[in-house]
């Protein structure tokens, strides 16, 4: 890895992986805000940096790494920082918010847990609990009977097996969100059944990261 940290640039440059991949690839631009022990000691340990990095695709070990904000720039992606409290995160916690010109916008909260392993625990509101290290499937429905059920059906026809699965709501009957951590990729063809099923808002295929 690029060090010094584990904690505060290798996992980092790996959260900063899993909300690229989430998000569906290299955000135009993106307004992150430190929380905890990120904005304290994160300047020093360049997770500022090591975010960036993540966003743009490279993986812990790249040498590119302390270059990632100027490359961002040349790239044409916009950068800002900022400092926030979230209540009950872990120290390592970082607020991403994403914006696309495909892509449109996406607001994910994320902390790296030690070791170089994250967890990303928001995305748009809603309670997730994401390592990447699985591949996974993020499905956007409105909450009523059945949307579960035929969603696990469309997935066992195309033979994925469901590892884990968390559905998290606004309300009852309202937005709600399924993450879904699958034994191996799913096909587009699969994915696009799921998009088009009744009451689904959209589907995204997430590589493990």
């Amino acid at each position: 890895m690029i060090g010094p940290s584990s904690s505060h640039t290798a996992g980092a440059v790996r959260l900063g992986n899993l909300a690229r991949a989430i998000f569906g690839g290299t955000p135009d631009c993106a307004d992150i805000a430190l929380h905890g022990s990120f904005a304290s000691t994160g300047a020093g340990h360049g997770t500022d940096i090591a975010l960036v990095a993540g966003l743009l695709g490279m993986g812990p070990d790249d040498p590119g790494i302390p270059d990632a904000i100027r490359i961002a720039e040349d790239a044409g992606m916009s950068v800002s920082f900022g400092v926030t409290e979230i209540a009950h995160a872990h120290p390592n916690t970082a607020l991403l918010e994403l914006t696309g010109a495909d892509s449109g916008s996406m607001r994910l909260v994320g902390s790296s847990v030690g070791g170089g392993n994250v967890v990303m625990t928001e995305i748009d509101g809603f309670d997730v609990e994401a390592t990447g290290e699985l591949p996974m499937l993020v499905v956007r429905h409105h909450d009523q009977p059945g949307e579960i059920a035929a969603v696990s059906r469309i997935l066992a026809d195309a033979g994925v097996n469901i590892a884990e699965m968390r559905v998290s709501r606004a309300s009852r009957g309202g937005d709600a969100l399924m993450l879904i951590e699958v034994d191996a990729e799913v096909d587009a063809l699969t994915v696009a059944r799921i998009a088009q099923a009744p009451a689904i808002e959209s589907a995204r295929a997430v590589a493990a990261v």
